[in-house]
């Protein structure tokens, strides 16, 4: 037993000033890690960054400070590989209770607000309200030519 113990005192591994046989350097002088979570300012609602905003639409709008959203999304059948329309509700916070059914809403991640919660409900622009400008824009560009439209043209006759 004595025999082993001193032949295990004499070998070292490796010593600060000695190099493994490939060359790598030991392991007490390889540099710790030195990234730290950069600290966030303290917010009721964190948001996490890695998660994306999902778009719904309001489906159930009955209950106080929360509303049901129906995310919509395409997803690839897994056999013939075609996309599908795949739904799912998720319950989301409306702390001011603004959302009627039908609207539609971004959901933002969020601290879990209860056992079902975990989004917050944030009012979205309707989708043709840019439409409607460009739509504006081509009508005053007729007037700019200098020519009457047809309906012009009846109610000077």
């Amino acid at each position: 037993m004595s025999v082993i113990t001193s032949s295990l005192h004499s070998l070292k591994l490796s010593s600060p000033k000695t190099r493994f046989l490939n060359g790598s350097t030991p392991l007490t002088r390889l540099s710790k890690p030195t990234s730290t979570p950069q600290n966030l300012p303290y917010s009721s609602f964190p948001q996490i960054k890695a998660m994306k905003k999902m778009q719904g639409r309001v489906v159930c709008a009955s209950s106080d400070k929360t509303v049901a959203v129906e995310v919509v999304r395409l997803d690839p059948h897994p056999k013939y590989k075609r996309r599908i329309r795949k739904k799912k509700k998720y319950q989301a916070h409306d702390p001011e209770n603004q959302f009627q059914v039908g609207d539609l809403v971004q959901l933002e991640k969020s601290r879990p607000i209860s056992k079902t919660k975990s989004f917050i409900a944030v009012a979205m622009p309707p989708r043709n309200a840019s439409k409607k400008a460009a739509g504006e824009s081509s009508n005053a560009g007729n007037n700019e030519l200098g020519i009457p439209s047809e309906s012009e043209q009846q109610l000077e006759a």
